[in-house]
């Protein structure tokens, strides 16, 4: 009965690949884009808020209208729009008149396929039949980490061997992916979380205090885990005082391999440990992971907590998408969309504040991660309320 599902497995791991190749291939091009269209570096950094935004925005679409649709649809849809966009960034920049606009219109597509992959991927393996779904689900969430370290890695080889010139091609390549697996999705078997009309509503989950609970997890998850990633090539270059191109890819690989490893590991294990306190133990270790690259006075130190603050979060976005699935089972596709949107939110506004404290400390990056202390904080205690209520109940 289990066995007809592992196609199901695959086609999600498949589609967590796909959301990696939309986030992380066009900054390894935005240095080119700059260069071949004359693009200014500032209209270059709103592709990636373009991105993350439109990412929110099909969060909360998928909150009111996924259930309405149906999931079989809409995770096709994702793959759909993850395939058009990235075929898209490869002919629409030279085809308009403006290829600022054509690069845009590009990953506003994929990035709507990305948002729908971030949603529905996770109700649909929590709707599975399998045991220890804690484990599946954090087993799950690695094949993103993988999949950023494989685009990362092949991308630059390809760069190396073909020339950075034939990105197009490289971007036709990859939306092989999502175009394979849309027939994947056609085909393996799809369960809904709730019967038609038994998932709560968005009003009925913010009556849920626990909810509210999640969504600060959910929020800090992001936040902890973007905050260091943004900086990891900047951490990688001071400390082993390699080119600013190299530490952009060996920083972000090195964050995502140790995150992909804590995931991993969880996956492999998690049967065995108590998810709470494995939340607790990571979210006390990114703090540690912090500290060390605010106040460690050597720079391989530095390296140390950026690196390992890969490994601590790893656990924080799959472990809240399960504690709440587990305390709220009739939470729906409403609930699993708005926890990702906090947890997006989180990815957005965590960096900005780094980056604010960071400005206003006359550029000290040091006292901007000093600040992001606060994010694995909460964490914990919000985790510690959950558990506080769990022995409660």
């Amino acid at each position: 009965m289990k066995s007809k599902y592992q196609k199901t497995l695959i086609a999600c791991y498949l589609g967590f690949i796909t959301q990696a190749i939309a986030a992380n291939f066009a900054p390894l091009l935005f240095l080119t884009f700059h260069r071949t269209y004359q693009i200014s570096l500032g209209r270059i950094a709103f592709i990636s808020t373009a991105f993350f935004f439109t990412q929110l925005l099909v969060d909360l679409f998928c909150a009111k209208y996924v259930d309405r649709i149906g999931y079989r649809r809409s995770v096709i849809a994702s793959e759909v729009f993850s395939a058009a966009g990235l075929i898209g960034l490869a002919f629409l920049p030279s085809l308009l008149p403006d290829p600022y606009v054509g690069i845009l219109i590009s990953v506003i597509i994929y990035a709507m396929g990305s948002g729908l992959i971030e949603v529905l991927v996770s109700p649909i393996v929590e709707a599975c039949p399998f045991d220890n779904k804690d484990s599946v689900m954090s087993l799950l969430h690695s094949f993103y980490c993988w999949g950023s370290v494989g685009v990362i890695l092949l991308s630059t080889i390809f760069f190396a061997i073909f020339g950075i010139e034939n990105w197009r091609i490289l971007a036709c390549i990859w939306a092989l992916i999502p175009l394979y697996n849309t027939f994947n999705f056609i085909s393996c078997p799809i369960e809904s979380l709730t019967e038609e009309g038994e998932g709560l509503s968005i009003r009925q989950l913010c009556h849920i205090p626990i909810f509210w609970i999640a969504l600060i997890l959910m929020v800090c998850a992001g936040a902890s885990e973007i905050s260091m990633a943004q900086w990891a090539s900047a951490y990688v270059e001071s400390a082993l005082g390699i080119s600013k191109s190299i530490g952009d890819i060996i920083g972000p690989c090195l964050f995502a391999v140790m995150m992909g490893m804590s995931r991993s590991f969880y996956g492999k294990y998690g049967e065995n440990i108590d998810l709470m306190k494995f939340m607790i133990g990571s979210g006390a270790l990114c703090l540690v992971c912090y500290l060390l690259s605010a106040l460690a006075p050597l720079p391989f130190l530095n390296l140390v907590g950026c690196a390992v603050c890969g490994f601590s979060v790893g656990i924080m976005w799959p472990g809240t998408i399960s504690i709440a699935s587990k305390k709220i089972p009739l939470g729906g596709t409403a609930m699993f969309a708005l926890l990702a949107m906090a947890g997006d939110l989180g990815g957005s506004v965590g960096p900005g504040i780094v980056g604010f404290v960071t400005q206003n400390a006359n550029d000290n990056l040091k006292v901007g991660m000093l600040a992001g202390c606060v994010f694995p904080t909460v964490l914990v205690l919000s985790v510690l309320l959950l558990k506080r209520k769990r022995a409660e109940g």
